[in-house]
């Protein structure tokens, strides 16, 4: 006797063709379809994100489909620009943002900030870290704070990010929580990660300022030590590595990553998306993407959303006044 395992989408295919593909869909379908709006180009962040998110709901039987649209420009701003001019006609598009949308509003790049938008959900995080070489004789945060006390000039950190940017922010967040003047941080900014990793492992600056994915991948490959995490808790992908909170550096950060509708989206809508990504987190497709891309799950909706960008803005604002960027 032969026999067929049909997986799930082949499955309601099959009941489809019967015509009773409605009951089915119906047990788990939240959203019939979701438009991904993404306001940069293929392969960034913002894409993985969307593309991630989308393959989860999709796969989940949550989302009936999903599409996506790269719009490039303005750090950002073109696409949410585009969103709210168009507000009427994009009900049924989400678009990816994450912590850029604070930092870029709070600096003019562009007009607009969250406020403008409706705020569904945030999903995902990326903690920040800080990283020596493998051979550094830095060890610990208090050694980085004993090295910069002795001699702040050669005691360089740097980031993959412009002066002012997110690196550059965690770095001096960091220093300025651990009792140093953030101001007397030396900062130096690199294009590429591969750059600001040769600068690292030459000697040019004592440390690396990165997301926390990217330092577990170092790590991983023996290139570096992770000594501070910018998490809460420990993080169970680098548990060895201590928290800044653990060595007594009492600072938090998260780079989150979530998801925003145009403005005036109608109640019902709204619930949907919320609902649908909501009930994501439960299932094994959204399991196997975040693991595969090495995210972790922060998950806030509505208010919360709301009152977690508001705690951002202040925390990014105020520091940025003080490093003379706004």
């Amino acid at each position: 006797m032969t026999t067929f395992a049909l997986g799930r989408r082949a499955l309601i295919a099959a009941v489809a063709a019967v015509g009773l593909a409605g009951p089915v869909l119906a047990e788990d379908q939240v959203v019939d379809s979701i438009h991904f709006l993404i306001p940069g180009g293929a392969g960034g962040g913002w894409d993985g994100t969307a593309r991630g998110t989308g393959e989860a709901l999709t796969n989940a039987g949550l989302v009936g489909t999903a599409s996506y649209e790269n719009m490039s420009g303005g750090g950002g701003g073109k696409a949410i620009g585009y969103l709210i001019e168009n507000a009427d006609s994009n009900h049924g598009t989400l678009m990816v943002n994450s912590t850029p949308i604070v930092i870029r509003s709070l600096t003019g790049v562009f007009p607009h900030n969250f406020r403008d938008l409706t705020l569904v959900s945030g999903t995902i995080g990326d903690y920040a870290a800080i990283v020596v070489g493998k051979d550094s004789p830095i060890n610990s945060m208090s050694d980085l704070l004993a090295a910069f006390d002795a001699d702040p000039g050669n005691t360089a950190i740097g980031g993959g990010s412009v002066p002012g940017g997110m690196d550059h922010l965690v770095a001096a967040m960091v220093m300025e929580a651990a009792g140093k003047d953030a101001l007397g941080v030396k900062y130096i900014p690199y294009d590429a990660g591969g750059k600001a990793m040769a600068a690292l492992l030459s000697g040019e600056i004592a440390a690396l300022s990165t997301g926390f994915s990217e330092a577990v991948d170092l790590a991983n490959a023996g290139e570096v030590k992770i000594i501070g995490v910018t998490s809460a808790d420990r993080v169970d992908a680098a548990p060895d590595a201590m928290t800044m909170k653990e060595q007594g550096i009492d600072t938090t950060f998260v780079n989150w990553r979530g998801f925003f509708a145009a403005p005036g989206l109608p109640e019902d809508k709204l619930a949907a998306y919320q609902a649908a990504l909501a009930k994501m987190y439960e299932t094994p497709e959204w399991e196997e993407v975040r693991a595969r891309n090495g995210w972790v799950n922060i998950h806030n909706s509505g208010d919360d959303f709301r009152s977690f960008l508001e705690q951002q803005e202040q925390q990014i604002g105020d520091l940025m006044k003080k490093l003379g960027f706004l």
